[in-house]
């Protein structure tokens, strides 16, 4: 038996990350302020947006994306299902309808043509998520909402640091959302970003993320100093914002982010040449002209049947495996949209999860690989 557990995905925190928050701790300014501008400063520029605008979570950013785009009842948001169910929700949100679209079967991403095959009249934005941390075909994908004049968001709350055709996810599109989530490859224990190039958007986003205040009307009636207390709300907001004390993890996540994304594609890299010869099973494969941030090493099984025995296998070994994702169409709240999906119907009970982040050692992945070769398909 084997003794410690080697879990799925985990934070990688040091020394430097809970240094940080103690120094915020200690300044009294725990809330909104400069560690966060200080975050979206330097967030914008590692993607290479113009703006990035700090949030609590990748769901409200894929909220207020949704929110300043103007959709709402009536509207429709092509989807993919095998997701997180935050990127459905943000649809929902809004009062607009999910329509999904089917993925393509080698990268799991959303489907360019499928998305084609779903576009009605009411269509205005599409979310495509990058899975795993690799980039959708985004030219495809811009091309063709372009041409029917869609909007595109992307969800790429597994993508931070991910590159697609040498520019970094967050540069790519006019709206980037992320998440910081405990296990992403940046954590700031939570948290979120939206990225994007224009100052209306960045505007409103900062508006909205803080219950619709508006700093501009408040900056232009406020000169005299007794009136510095007032402010004025133009619009419905929400309680969005980041925090310094996240911030502050950020920042020092930020500066590691491309250390510890190496050390995640050493760890796939591994699991690439070891497991490479076992027929029963499908690796993962970065497509051309990308760069994942191997967010989720995802195998895929020749039989779905063996699925569950090596999951099985593997927790007798105290080995941790996740299965990303039950597809969204087929939970209780969507099934009335009654989904055309097969191919998401079908993959995700042939897909597992095997452990990657980096605290996963050398001796954890020999001990992970060793079990799986051993298993007697």
């Amino acid at each position: 038996m084997d003794h410690k557990l080697i879990p799925v995905l985990q934070p990688s925190i040091g020394q430097e990350e809970i240094d940080a928050v103690t120094e915020v701790l200690r300044s009294g300014w725990l809330g909104l302020g400069p560690k966060t501008e200080q975050f979206e400063q330097e967030f914008a520029k590692f993607v290479g947006s113009r703006f990035a605008v700090a949030l609590n979570s990748g769901s409200a950013a894929l909220h207020l994306a949704m929110d300043i785009l103007g959709i709402g009842p009536g509207d429709e948001v092509i989807v993919p299902s095998i997701t997180f169910i935050s990127t459905v929700h943000a649809v929902s949100y809004v009062g607009a309808t999910p329509v999904f679209a089917d993925i393509d079967r080698s990268t799991m991403n959303i489907s360019p043509a499928d998305i084609e095959r779903k576009i009605t009249d009411k269509t205005k934005a599409i979310i495509v998520v990058h899975m795993g941390g690799h980039p959708c075909d985004m030219d495809a994908i811009h091309e063709l909402a372009q041409s029917k004049g869609i909007k595109v968001v992307e969800d790429a709350a597994h993508a931070c640091g991910a590159e697609y055709k040498g520019k970094r996810i967050g540069s790519t599109s006019e709206i980037t959302c992320f998440s910081f989530h405990a296990v992403k490859n940046l954590t700031s224990g939570e948290g979120g970003a939206i990225t994007c190039n224009t100052e209306w958007m960045n505007r409103k986003l900062r508006e909205k993320r803080w219950v619709g205040i508006s700093r501009d009307t408040w900056i232009r009636s406020s000169s005299e100093k007794v009136y510095a207390w007032q402010y004025f709300v133009d619009k419905v907001g929400y309680k969005y914002h980041m925090n310094d004390m996240q911030a502050a993890i950020g920042l020092v996540q930020l500066g590691k982010l491309d250390q510890l994304n190496g050390r995640r594609r050493e760890i796939a890299e591994r699991y690439q040449s070891e497991l490479k010869d076992l027929e029963w099973i499908e690796l993962p494969q970065e497509q051309t002209d990308t760069k994942s941030a191997w967010h989720l090493f995802q195998i895929k099984f020749k039989d779905e049947t063996l699925r569950d025995r090596l999951i099985a296998h593997l927790q007798e070994h105290n080995i941790a495996t996740g299965v990303h994702y039950y597809p969204c169409h087929l939970h209780p709240v969507y099934l009335h949209l009654k989904a055309i999906v097969p191919l998401s119907s079908e993959i995700w009970k042939s897909i597992l999860t095997l452990p990657i982040h980096p605290n996963v050692t050398e001796e954890d992945q020999e001990r992970i690989i060793s079990r799986i070769r051993e298993f007697k398909p």
